[in-house]
């Protein structure tokens, strides 16, 4: 029999956790250590029952108990809150952590993944935009590997496979410029919730299909591969390719360009993550190029999708204002999903926090955590 790969999933509920579990049901090789999710215990008393984890946590007592009363015939340990999350991160038992969880509410947990020695498949762009200065260090001090499961960051990764990384000289990260890609700023003024919502090639979570349709999202992720690949933000270009056929790649110091291409299949990076280096069959649409015939590419047009400019700025400014930035867009589109806010004000308001909450240039994590509460009070207060 072969050895099982042991794992463990923060946001097993998720888009991300439930594609992860969809892998370790088709592999039949992964053994589910542990599960983290947020509210959803419905659906997390199915993946316990499918995959009988020692251990589960959910944030809530009130959902424990609920938790509790669900699985009372079965031997599952169930946790609460941060701690909860920090014990699954931790299990003895798993080798990796899948962080697939949503927030600035990952990084302690992945800290004390790496600090556990586990390596991490990492689906939280939160951790490294706000804290890589603290998670790439310590990732090397404790000698686990981050494995990125984002398609862009797993592209990359691929792409540089092999390669000398002191030769890469500028990393291609691709954008499928969202629902409202080609429009001008004006156009954008009416923009309801339901219109952003309707992204053309993938399905996503609310919170990230908006960040795709206003180009937040890819300037996170730019944010995310400068840590990941250690380059800096000048050596980082952004490419529209609508078809999302090429995942990103990587051009080298002698002009070379190496890309990834695929079908928009987010269990490919996934799974990538998972049995690294190793590559397994995985079921699916394949690339026809007979019937792709082309692949187009365009500029990302900076001054429309503002976001996308103020994430560059904040990456090259550094320090908390990366975290100013993934903070105010966080609250900004909870606002606009909530309807309190049109479209147009996410980036106004991330502009405006980034010019007022005061730059620390090498923030410790409850630094970072509090800047994070700054930003919450300065929108509440102003929005």
């Amino acid at each position: 029999m072969e050895k099982m790969k042991k794992i463990a999933i923060l946001g097993s509920t998720g888009s991300i956790g439930t594609q992860t579990l969809e892998v370790a049901r088709t592999n039949g090789d992964l053994d589910v250590v542990g599960l983290a999710a947020g509210s959803n215990v419905k659906l997390l008393e199915a993946q316990i029952r499918e995959f009988h984890p020692r251990k589960v946590a959910v944030w809530t007592e009130e959902k424990a108990k609920e938790l509790r009363v669900m699985i009372s015939d079965l031997d599952v340990e169930i946790v609460t809150g941060m701690e909860g999350l920090i014990e699954i991160a931790e299990m003895e038992e798993s080798e990796i952590l899948v962080t697939a969880i949503v927030g600035m509410i990952g990084i302690r947990p992945t800290i004390a993944a790496i600090k556990a020695g586990k390596d991490i498949a990492l689906a939280n762009k939160e951790t490294l935009v706000t804290a890589g200065h603290i998670i790439m260090p310590l990732a090397k001090e404790y000698n686990v590997k981050i494995l990125p499961v984002d398609s862009e960051h797993s592209a990359i990764f691929q792409c540089l496979n092999g390669e000398n990384h002191g030769q890469l000289h500028k990393i291609l990260l691709t954008a499928s410029g969202g629902p409202f890609r080609g429009r001008k700023r004006e156009e954008l003024a009416n923009i309801q919730v339901e219109d952003a919502l309707k992204h053309p090639n993938w399905a996503m979570g609310r919170k990230i299909t908006i960040d795709s349709s206003t180009l937040v999202n890819k300037g996170l992720e730019a944010m995310e591969a400068k840590w990941l690949f250690n380059v800096d933000m000048d050596h980082i270009q952004v490419v529209v390719q609508p078809q999302s056929i090429i995942h990103s790649a990587v051009e080298f110091v002698d002009g070379a360009v190496i890309a990834q291409l695929g079908t928009p299949d987010m269990k490919l990076p996934i799974q990538y993550a998972l049995y690294y280096p190793e590559r397994r069959f995985l079921p699916g649409d394949r690339l026809d190029f007979w019937k792709l015939k082309q692949i187009t590419f365009e500029e990302p047009d900076p001054e429309t999708f503002t976001g996308l400019k103020l994430a560059f700025e904040a990456a090259k400014r550094g320090g908390n204002i990366p975290t100013v930035y993934n903070a105010a867009n966080e609250k900004a589109v909870a606002k606009f999903l909530n309807r309190e806010i049109r479209y147009l004000e996410i980036p106004e308001i991330i502009g405006e926090c980034m010019e007022s909450i005061e730059k620390i240039d090498a923030p410790n994590v409850e630094e970072i955590l509090a800047t994070e509460a700054n930003v919450y009070e300065l929108i509440e207060s102003r929005w």
